[in-house]
């Protein structure tokens, strides 16, 4: 017998685990697992947020597309898919996955094989299966198609302001063309962008900036321990903050496959337009981030705003504009989402995060999760508190926009056309 190579060990071992994986998630909880799936690719392709999360709504909504046309419990998103009910919807689901995901990291392709074989070897070969993965690819084929020509890929071209010859910071904003990519459910970027942000003389400016002065500087007697705890763990941003939410919720109330498959296209949806709104908002007002305002604060005539020639925030500020506040938008748009679905009050729900070591947050109600990513903004000296309502407010509209408008029910849809 032939020794068997590291490779190929290692190739058998990875598939021996993800049979392992999907054994289960044939039952049930394939969307999870294919969800998991994105965020690790996401993760080590260190994915920007917005194309992440344009990514992950492709993928749920060709995940729910296909499973919910062998019954149609609910409005189709966009495809006008059929299928007898005896298909698989395990196998549909999972076709559907691995087909968006290799359209998206063609590069990943043996790595998607494995958890695409894997994902499959749970289920009984016969037609039910066969015609699973055939719809399971027309759902995929269908809303790649969609995405095709969506603005995702255009080109970034920042200008920094400056005048000729005068040095300017040359570390590119990220994220300056992520508005331009086409919405999932809103009619454009700017269909509930914020209004202006408060005048640099307003009393709301100079109560916030000195707000965030005192609690946000990385070297505040105000903020308590407690305070700093909440700001580090939320540097953690991007699907991967609110993936874990929704599994947990899908979980604790036992959601079958078709609803499991709704739940996350929805807040996927949601989130992916958050981003796009928030960073066109950003990018339209253009607003000094707090370590920029606090050290020219005496150029805005406000003597109630005193320069602060070293001031240094908690946290790294993230590299764009200040205005709206991106992490509350997306953090809004999800928990509307939820609290649509399942309600506010969820019994407990907990989250760890990789920038706050050992550390577990918990919450029983939705709004609460919300509402803590927006104090931490502000603990961490990111955005002012007028930011953080803007964003909050903004996500919200997305969010009740996606569930009154997508993916409705027999009933709900009835009452919608009337």
């Amino acid at each position: 017998m032939k020794p068997i190579s590291g490779v190929l060990l290692a190739v058998r071992i990875s598939g021996a685990l993800a049979a392992a994986l999907f054994a289960t998630a044939a039952r049930g909880d394939i969307i999870m697992d294919w969800n998991t799936k994105a965020d690790a690719l996401a993760v080590e392709k260190q994915l920007l947020n917005a194309a992440n999360s344009r990514g992950q709504a492709m993928l749920h909504t060709a995940m729910f597309e296909a499973v919910n046309a062998i019954d149609r419990r609910y409005a189709p998103y966009k495809l006008k898919l059929t299928a007898d009910k005896n298909v698989s919807r395990e196998a549909a689901a999972a076709a559907a996955a691995y087909d968006v995901l290799l359209a998206l990291h063609p590069d990943k392709k043996a790595d998607l094989d494995v958890t695409f074989a894997a994902s499959l070897a749970g289920i009984a070969d016969n037609e039910a299966k066969t015609k699973g993965v055939e719809l399971g690819r027309q759902a995929a084929a269908g809303i790649i198609a969609l995405r095709s020509d969506d603005g995702s890929n255009t080109p970034e071209d920042y200008r920094p302001a400056t005048t000729a010859g005068v040095y300017v910071p040359t570390t590119i904003p990220i994220e300056s063309a992520s508005s331009k990519t086409k919405p999932f459910v809103m009619a454009s970027a700017s269909q509930f962008r914020a209004a202006p942000p408060p005048a640099l003389t307003s009393e709301t400016w100079t109560r916030d900036l000195n707000e965030i002065r005192e609690i946000g500087s990385n070297a505040s007697t105000k903020r308590s321990a407690e305070q700093t705890t909440i700001a580090r763990f939320w540097f953690f941003t991007g699907p991967r903050t609110y993936n874990a939410i929704v599994r947990q919720i899908a979980s604790d109330r036992k959601m079958d496959l078709v609803d499991c498959a709704r739940l996350y296209a929805l807040t996927s949806i949601a989130s992916a337009d958050a981003f796009t709104a928030v960073f066109d908002a950003k990018y339209a007002y253009n607003l000094w981030r707090p370590v920029t305002a606090i050290r020219n604060a005496d150029l805005t005539s406000n003597p109630a705003t005193p320069r602060e020639a070293s001031w240094q925030p908690l946290g790294v500020t993230p590299m764009h504009p200040e205005y709206p506040c991106a992490h509350c938008i997306v953090a809004g748009a999800v928990s509307t989402v939820l609290q649509h679905v399942v309600g506010n009050e969820v019994g407990e729900i907990t989250l760890t995060s990789p920038t706050a070591a050992g550390v577990t947050r918990k919450w029983t109600r939705l709004q609460d999760y919300s509402d803590e990513v927006s104090s931490a903004r502000i603990y961490a000296g990111f955005h002012y508190r007028f930011s953080t309502e803007a964003g909050r407010d903004m996500g919200k509209k997305i969010g009740d926009l996606a569930v009154t408008t997508l993916m409705l029910g027999a009933v709900a849809d009835a009452q919608q056309k009337r």
